[in-house]
């Protein structure tokens, strides 16, 4: 056992004592960046052992929100942009999301903790077999309410928008409404994520601070975080922190 294991061990007692469940943010949304960067600090390590290993980071990141009672989470998981990855790294992406979305279906803490998943973006971009793979997921935990986990999977968030104004367009042309209209409420509705509360916090990790078309719409008033820590390294105390740094914040809302 690493001898800073009880000292970290300590410092998660220490800031979880002070985190106040009333204050907690109900929408938290992460950009796990770092996979590729952790490979190639390993030595001679597949990217795609990188971003299983981060898969494995996901999976106690959503332990830890159940146990805190933050109720959505979305995940930005591939954006369109990564499609100009290596054929090799896509593929190797594109087969390990197949797996963990059919897994889903079977996952017994997804269904004991009565999550529902639901993947968002330009889906149609996507592998058949993926698709396929995300439609048994979602299948499987729709009749959840509880909480709910979100997938940006072959999202951009500028592509979004434009998406959200073609359909508008279109119902104006089918002389459904009015230009005049259009408000904030109906771009919402016809946003990727429509029905989804905007994320009150947007963590990301690997030092990089930018959100690279995450969430622009929703973003307004998101509070924003930045992590030093490679995704498949990201510790417990890491997540508290940000949920720390969060609360101390005082929220204004443009006032």
């Amino acid at each position: 056992m690493s001898p800073l294991k009880p000292l970290y061990a300590l410092y998660e007692w220490y800031i979880s004592r002070n985190l106040r469940s009333e204050n907690m943010p109900r929408h938290v949304a992460i950009i796990m960046d770092g996979n590729r960067r952790f490979s190639r600090i390993q030595g001679d390590m597949d990217p795609i052992e990188g971003h299983k290993k981060g898969v494995s980071t996901l999976e106690k990141v959503l332990d830890w929100c159940v146990d805190l009672g933050i109720e959505i989470v979305t995940i930005y998981a591939f954006s369109i942009e990564n499609f100009n990855r290596p054929p090799q790294e896509v593929g190797g992406l594109m087969e390990l999301f197949k797996h963990n979305f059919e897994s889903i279906a079977q996952n017994k803490r997804i269904h004991r903790n009565e999550v529902k998943l639901k993947a968002v973006g330009k889906l149609e971009l996507l592998p058949e077999d993926v698709r396929e793979a995300i439609k048994i997921a979602e299948e499987s935990t729709s009749k959840y309410s509880k909480r709910q986990v979100n997938i940006a999977i072959g999202y951009d968030g500028r592509l979004e928008i434009v998406d959200a104004i073609k359909k508008l367009a279109y119902q104006v042309e089918d002389g459904k409404i009015n230009p005049e209209e259009i408000d904030e409420t109906m771009v919402n509705e016809n946003l990727y994520t429509a029905g989804l509360a905007d994320p009150n916090l947007i963590i990301r990790t690997s030092g990089e601070e930018r959100l690279s078309g995450f969430l622009l719409w929703q973003s307004s008033y998101s509070e924003l975080y930045f992590c030093d820590s490679l995704w498949p390294q990201l510790r417990k105390v890491d997540f508290l922190r940000a949920l720390r740094d969060y609360q101390q914040r005082e929220r204004r809302f443009g006032i």
